[in-house]
Order: C-alpha cells, then sequence, then structure tokens
C-alpha cells in the first residue's frame, strides 16, 4: 500500500515538477565529472588495442551511445504503454521526454561506427543485419517524434505515437541478436552480461563509465523536458500560476536589492 502511494503521489505533474527541478543539477554534474574521467582514460590511459592501435579508442563514445539508445527505446516504450494503458499524464510526458535523447544517442552510434568502420572495415557502411535494424531504431524514433508534433491534441498525439512505440519495441532484440541469428560483418559481443569480458578491464571499466555519465546525461536532458511540458500542459492550472506568480515576485525583489547596492556603491 505504501508503494502505490509513492507511485500516486510522483505521478501527479504538481508533485514531479519539483523533484525532478531538484534532480537536474545532480544528474548534470555527475554527467559532466563521470564523462570528464571517462575521456581522460580513454584518451590518455587505456592501453592501445593489439590489432586496431588507437582507432578503436572511438569505442568509448560509439558503444556507450549505442547501448543508451537501446536502453532508452525500450524505457519509452515502457512509459508509452503505461500512459496508453493507465491514461497515466505522465508517463506520456516521459515517453516524449526521452525520445530526442534516444534519436541523439542513436545518430551518434551510427556516425561514430561509420567512422570507426572505414579503418577497420574498409568502409563506411555495408547493408548488413545490425547496421541496417539500427538505422531503423532512428527511424522509429523520428516516427514517434513526428507522429506527437503532427497531432495538435497532445493526449491524441501521446496515444498514437505510443502504438508506433509499442510496436516499435521488437526492434531492440532483433538489433542486439543480429550478431547471432545472421552472418553479420559487426563483430560478435565483446561484452555481454553471463559471458566473460573479452576486453582489458581497463578498457571495459573506462566504457562503463563513459555509460553511467551518458545515462546521467540522458536523465537529466529528459527531466528538463518534462518540466517544459508539465508547464505547457498544465498551464491553467492554479499551482502553476502560483508558481510564475512566485517566480516573479522573487524576480522583482532581486531587481530592487540590486538596484539598493547599485545606489550604495554610487552614494
Amino acid at each position: 500500500m505504501a508503494n502505490s502511494r509513492f507511485w500516486l503521489y510522483f505521478s501527479s505533474p504538481k508533485t514531479f515538477y519539483p523533484f525532478a527541478g531538484k534532480l537536474v543539477p545532480w544528474c548534470a554534474g555527475v554527467a559532466v565529472v563521470l564523462t570528464v574521467i571517462g575521456l581522460y582514460l580513454g584518451l590518455l590511459v587505456t592501453p592501445p588495442d593489439y590489432r586496431m592501435g588507437n582507432s578503436y579508442r572511438i569505442i568509448y563514445i560509439h558503444v556507450p551511445a549505442v547501448w543508451m539508445s537501446m536502453l532508452i527505446y525500450m524505457v519509452m516504450a515502457g512509459w508509452a504503454a503505461v500512459g496508453l494503458i493507465w491514461n497515466v499524464k505522465l508517463a506520456e510526458m516521459m515517453a516524449g521526454a526521452l525520445a530526442p535523447t534516444g534519436a541523439m544517442f542513436t545518430f551518434i552510434g551510427l556516425w561514430t561506427g561509420a567512422l570507426w568502420g572505414q579503418p577497420t572495415w574498409g568502409t563506411y557502411w555495408v547493408w548488413d543485419a545490425r547496421l541496417t535494424t539500427y538505422l531503423l531504431l532512428l527511424f522509429l524514433y523520428m516516427g514517434f517524434i513526428a507522429l506527437r508534433s503532427a497531432i495538435d491534441d497532445p493526449r491524441r498525439a501521446s496515444k498514437a505515437s505510443a502504438l508506433l512505440a509499442i510496436v516499435g519495441a521488437i526492434n531492440v532484440p532483433i538489433i542486439y541478436f543480429s550478431v547471432k541469428w545472421w552472418n553479420t560483418l559487426h563483430q560478435p559481443f565483446t561484452v555481454a552480461p553471463g559471458q566473460e569480458s573479452k576486453i582489458d578491464p581497463t578498457m571495459l571499466w573506462t566504457m562503463l563509465i563513459m555509460v553511467f555519465a551518458f545515462w546521467a546525461y540522458a536523465i537529466a536532458v529528459a527531466l528538463l523536458r518534462i518540466r517544459s511540458e508539465i508547464l505547457e500542459r498544465e498551464k491553467n492550472a492554479s499551482w502553476v500560476a502560483e508558481l510564475l506568480d512566485s517566480s516573479q515576485d522573487t524576480s522583482s525583489e532581486d531587481n530592487i536589492a540590486q538596484e539598493k547596492s547599485a545606489q550604495g556603491d554610487r552614494a
């Protein structure tokens, strides 16, 4: 019962708005710190690969971006399903807020993969199973975003895009298992749950640090988008009007304090 009250409490936009505001700076700070540490280790500390030399170092961006793009899609589809089945407004906002970040990570995964493929495979792109299904992931993100934007009514837009997200979720396990199911140019799993890592421990930990950095970034940016959408959707609610009035009062007090300080300096 306590857990249900907790989730009901935070499913309210009025309650979630200040909670998200408190989380954003922490997540953003963690993202910055971990990114700096990860890039330092990836560029200056980890050893060169015995076959690819230093060109492999792009994995510290490529692999975390690919992992995050697939994870975000599944989380987005999950929130979309919650919003569609239980008609939870905040869940619909969650799904919409995650989509642009997921699309960005997918694009980064494709771009860095092409840059890595040229020196490794001798080509930027091939239409094999892994790359083609991953390109489809980008199209699914773009379709989700476009569908939400094309319908004026936010609730109808959320329901229509939720169906696309749920159906498109089947593509994520296909991406993941494509290197097992088909003969592809893309190499098999190097790091996977339940199997021993095939790379140097320093490389593995550096890659995991970048994964957590991207994760913290995704949370911070999604929360910022949710806060903006909450204000847009709830603009006629009394609590939003009170919030805006209090913000204006605070700004006015700050301006008065600055004017008094300036007058004191001139005196």
